[in-house]
């Protein structure tokens, strides 16, 4: 993972190094805000954005990065959390809704970042709330956008597919009447004027006659 495209040095230092301060972290984007946590306690600046201490009520499920070009999902899951998740949970529109998940590290006994990178970057699929005695747990799952690779796009090459990607494009107008269209390739027009094209048999005794 060290060689990985995008990875500054003092993450590459880190994995590196003997003992390691660990942190994830979790960017949920709703309509009205976003929702950010963290495996830690108190408050954890992430360029410039405040990320709240939920310590072991937040959890991970395990993530895949390999060589193949496939998508992998992930869960995320909040348990015992105020009611402003919850109440995000009840009524925002969730799905599609972009989720990032950090992996980090700390200095040592502080909550100074040493460094961070993207773990996962994808789109909330499903948003289920689990009410118990002790609290309610949010369970998020969440999917790579490379899913989409394996969907249809509905989309043609028509004038109408055209204008919803982007609008007064006349760039398709005029595929419709294409579909139709007689055009006449290397045979005779049928008019007895000039300048229409010869036909093929005429075509193949002229070339006969030039190669002789």
């Amino acid at each position: 993972m060290a060689t990985r495209q995008g990875l500054d040095s003092s993450i590459v230092n880190r994995l590196g190094a003997d003992e390691q301060a660990l942190f994830f972290a979790v960017k949920a984007e709703f309509d009205t805000d976003d929702i950010k946590v963290w495996t830690g306690i108190d408050d954890l600046i992430i360029s410039s954005e405040t990320y709240t201490g939920a310590g072991t009520l937040l959890s991970i499920s395990n993530t895949e990065d390999n060589l193949e070009l496939k998508s992998n999902g992930v869960v995320v899951s909040l348990s015992g959390m105020d009611e402003t998740i919850v109440n995000y949970a009840l009524t925002e529109n969730y799905q599609n809704r972009p989720i990032t998940i950090f992996m980090g590290y700390v200095m040592g006994g502080t909550n100074e970042v040493a460094g961070t990178l993207t773990l996962f970057k994808g789109r909330m699929t499903s948003l289920v709330i689990n009410d118990t005695p002790e609290g309610s747990t949010v369970t998020i799952d969440a999917e790579n956008r490379l899913v989409d690779l394996d969907r249809p796009s509905n989309l043609r090459y028509t004038k109408e597919s055209q204008n919803f990607l982007h609008s007064g494009d006349t760039g398709f107008n005029r595929v419709a009447s294409l579909q139709d269209k007689q055009i006449n390739w290397g045979k005779s027009s049928g008019s007895s004027g000039g300048g229409g094209s010869i036909g093929e048999d005429e075509y193949n005794q002229s070339y006969r006659n030039q190669t002789r």
